[in-house]
């Protein structure tokens, strides 16, 4: 029988982890904002589901390998942050060539909520830091005496991606209220797909620059 206290404790850490304005949430801000509420939610449950790639190999053992070897977190952060960037340089030249072409109709059409949902998935499951994350915070609740540690360590991720998907969820349907109020300024949706785009750059540099966890 879990402890109260512990599984109060949990959830109230996992809430303002969950709304904590960090990665995931500027991700997903930057999709709604270039591709509006569809690829933004969609994107959401990507990053939900890439979380919880995390937590199967955390709950494996599979995580603390990658983060034990320099070279591993070294690549596979590598391969993350040129992936973030390249969705950010491909949102700003779609963002230009369509303010280009927009008066003659050719604008090229939206991505779309299943490639937003699958390079959420990627974004988040080639995040090294997302692994840190839940090999840091998850084990503080888990109770050896009280059954299968890879268990209760899937449940509470478990737990904690769907609470992060829910804020993402939520940050996507703001983004989208800010875009749609956009709508009638053509030039204005432009400096938001660009900025969105610059976002992911900054994301993946960020990502590139992340110091492996001691």
């Amino acid at each position: 029988m879990p402890d109260p206290t512990q599984v109060a404790l949990f959830f109230a850490a996992a809430f303002v982890l969950a709304v904590t304005p960090g990665p995931g949430i500027f991700y997903v801000a930057a999709r709604t904002l270039a591709g509006g509420r569809g690829e933004g939610v969609a994107s959401s449950f990507g990053t939900g589901l890439g979380g919880m790639v995390h937590v199967l190999a955390g709950s494996l053992g599979v995580s603390a390998v990658v983060l034990a070897s320099a070279e591993l977190f070294t690549a596979l952060k590598l391969v993350g942050a040129a992936y973030l960037v390249w969705l950010g340089i491909r949102t700003i030249r779609a963002a230009r060539r369509d303010a280009a072409t927009s008066l003659g109709g050719g604008a090229s059409p939206p991505a779309g909520p299943w490639r937003a949902f699958r390079e959420g998935v990627v974004v988040e499951a080639l995040n090294p830091k997302t692994a840190a994350f839940f090999l840091a915070f998850i084990p503080q609740f888990v109770d050896p005496t009280a059954g299968s540690v890879a268990l209760q360590f899937m449940v509470l991720g478990f737990v904690s991606a769907a609470l992060n998907t829910l804020a993402d969820i939520v940050v996507a349907f703001a983004a989208s209220g800010i875009r749609e109020g956009a709508t009638a300024r053509p030039a204005l949706i432009r400096r938001l797909r660009e900025a969105s785009g610059a976002a992911m750059v900054a994301l993946g540099v960020g990502l590139a620059i992340a110091k492996r966890p001691t």
